[in-house]
């Protein structure tokens, strides 16, 4: 069994009645009930992002489980190692005495964009084509980019996306390697990914840095996450690492979220990777009944199941509503897709609970709709420009011709219709109706 300093000392400390002199203001007295676990940066209780006992023990843990130079935890989501990963290759480009340009796939989190905007960040897009939610970059496009005038610092991928599609990033991270270049990836959809065999784990494929949002596919409290930066790692970036999440962390994290990182390490330690194994093999099982059944499916992650409902006469939409109805509530719907995720914590009754309610569905005319074809981009502003400028919220059918303030996507991770900066057309609009965006924020002076 693995050690859990963090949760030790919490726990001793709850213990010990100490008069607490101290914030947070509950003062350790029950209301919801965690709160004599909720402390503060107490002497002992060590500072995150500046972790030199319990947490930087406990984190010690996690990089040795996940295979990784250094392991740092986030109590803010994988939103927060994001912005962290940018600051670390705008330092790394620095180093190299170039200019910081990332080259990104389309459908990066609305986090990405942000942290670009607010560190000035050039981006170069990469993996445009039609779809919203997919953006897979071809290997010759990023190399010819690295053939190119000025090559990418860094090249920053989503893989897992939202709808369980994994890119192949060996080949990707040798272009990378080759050219001095770092490969950054939001991984926030797979930290289970580590623990199947073989490892499917970005870094086990060649990342240089990735975020892993803990609580997404593991059991750990909402807003639990790491950054991990690999044991290939160019080693100038490790001491920079805690300043670079520090930046634009909050100076009070959460105790109760370190604690289920560090009692996760325990989970990890022991058992629990067997069930994700055993679960990846009843969540197929579920899939090769479905597809059996006339269903059709995309994606590629375990641990992820991704209707196509149309096929079947549905949208994703209704699809949601029925299943809900029936007691399972889905991670999310659009008009074309069904997002289901599962871990060890979905029984295996439940699943099956699940295909039979799905089977039992009974097929319709298939439907042909499908989402407008994404145009051409049209940058006016930087994404910068247009984040930090006024704006105003108007209704979509007004915005024709406007210049995009801030990043509208169905979900995150997802290819945005129009990034920020962007001139708005009547194709963009089209696709905003499509997918029920009824108002936009738009650049105040264009």
């Amino acid at each position: 069994m693995s050690r859990t300093p963090i949760c030790d000392f919490v726990r001793q400390y709850a213990e010990s009645d100490a008069v607490r002199l101290h914030m947070p203001g509950h003062k350790g007295k029950p209301f919801l009930g965690c709160e004599a676990l909720d402390i503060t940066e107490i002497p002992g209780a060590d500072v995150l992002y500046h972790a030199r006992g319990v947490i930087r023990e406990s984190e010690e843990i996690a990089a040795a489980l996940f295979g990784a130079g250094r392991t740092l935890y986030s109590a803010e989501g994988s939103s927060l190692c994001i912005r962290a990963m940018l600051q670390l290759a705008q330092q790394y480009a620095r180093l190299r005495g170039v200019r910081p340009l990332i080259a990104a796939g389309r459908n990066a989190h609305r986090v990405f964009l942000e942290g670009a905007a607010l560190l000035d960040l050039p981006i170069r897009w990469v993996g445009c084509g039609d779809e919203l939610l997919r953006a897979e970059p071809v290997l010759s496009e990023l190399e010819a980019l690295f053939s190119g005038e000025e090559k990418p610092a860094a090249v920053y991928l989503t893989s897992p996306d939202y709808l369980g599609n994994e890119i192949e990033l060996r080949p990707i991270a040798a272009l990378c390697r080759a050219n001095g270049a770092l490969l950054l990836v939001d991984n926030a959809h797979g930290a289970y990914l580590r623990f199947l065999e073989p490892s499917r784990h970005p870094m086990d494929r060649g990342a240089d840095l990735c975020c892993d949002s803990a609580h997404k596919t593991l059991p750990a409290l909402t807003g639990c996450a790491y950054l991990h930066l690999s044991r290939t790692c160019p080693k100038e970036l490790l001491p920079m690492a805690e300043q670079a999440m520090a930046l634009f962390a909050s100076t009070s994290p959460s105790y109760l979220l370190l604690q289920s990182l560090d009692a996760l390490n325990a989970k990890l330690s022991g058992g629990y990777p067997e069930r994700i194994r055993e679960t990846a093999q009843r969540a197929e099982d579920c899939r090769a009944a479905l597809s059996a059944g006339g269903w059709a499916l995309c994606g590629t992650e375990p641990l992820k199941l991704t209707l196509l409902p149309k096929a079947r006469g549905y949208t994703g939409d209704e699809l949601a509503e029925t299943l809900t109805d029936a007691g399972f509530v889905p991670e999310f719907a659009d008009p074309d897709h069904l997002v289901l995720m599962l871990t060890p914590e979905t029984a295996g009754e439940e699943l099956r609970s699940l295909t039979y309610v799905l089977l039992s569905l009974s097929p319709r005319a298939p439907i042909a709709e499908r989402p407008p074809r994404r145009s051409a981009a049209d940058p006016v502003l930087t994404p910068r420009e247009a984040l930090l400028s006024p704006f105003e919220s108007l209704p979509t059918e007004r915005c024709l011709g406007r210049v995009l303030a801030s990043p509208c996507v169905g979900c995150p991770p997802a290819v945005p219709i129009a990034v920020c900066g962007e001139r708005l057309d009547e194709n963009a609009l089209t696709l905003f109706r499509y997918y029920g965006v009824a108002e936009l924020e738009v650049v105040l002076s264009y």
